[in-house]
């Protein structure tokens, strides 16, 4: 049986992942919980997991999917509640931090997940397609669709973006 110190290592990541989410620090928890407990009554499979950290955001990963599909998750607004930082930002940095959440929240669920596993977290491609249970073409493909967006967003350019896909679409 592997050894659950190494499980526990994981824990400073999956609480950072799970805040971002969840949006709420409660939740947070909760998801995290959700994820050993479930991780440990696994326990008999440690022996075949490769790679840990993976498989900790799966589990992750397929219970917060688990919540959204049956509802029960409610997102609280960073502005109701501040993100947790390590020092006290001046406030320049503070509404960079809002900033920058803003603009990830605006991603695509699927987009947001892959690029913060893989900026955060650093993932490899693999270990995210492995951990989101989807094709590594995939991972690139929301990843690249994800930075753009991030990139539009952050540089103001995204009500530019939508006229344009609507003047795209109105050709088609």
């Amino acid at each position: 049986m592997a050894d659950p110190h190494e499980m526990l290592a994981w824990l400073p990541r999956l609480r950072r992942y799970a805040r971002v989410l969840r949006r709420s620090r409660e939740d947070a928890d909760d998801l995290v919980q959700d994820t050993l407990e479930r991780a440990w009554s696994r326990a008999g499979l440690w022996q075949g997991v490769a790679d840990m950290r993976s498989w900790l955001f799966s589990i992750m990963h397929n219970l917060h999917v688990d919540g959204l599909r049956r509802g029960r998750l409610d997102m609280v607004d960073l502005d109701d509640e501040p993100p947790e930082l390590p020092v006290a930002a001046p406030q320049t940095e503070r509404l960079v931090m809002r900033d920058l959440d803003a603009a990830l929240q605006a991603l695509p669920p699927e987009q947001r997940e892959v690029l913060l596993l893989v900026a955060l977290e650093g993932m490899a491609y693999a270990e995210v397609a492995q951990a989101l249970d989807v094709p590594i073409g995939t991972v690139m493909s929301r990843l690249s669709r994800g930075r753009e967006r991030l990139r539009a967003h952050l540089d103001g350019e995204v009500g530019q973006a939508q006229s344009l896909k609507l003047i795209r679409g109105s050709k088609s």
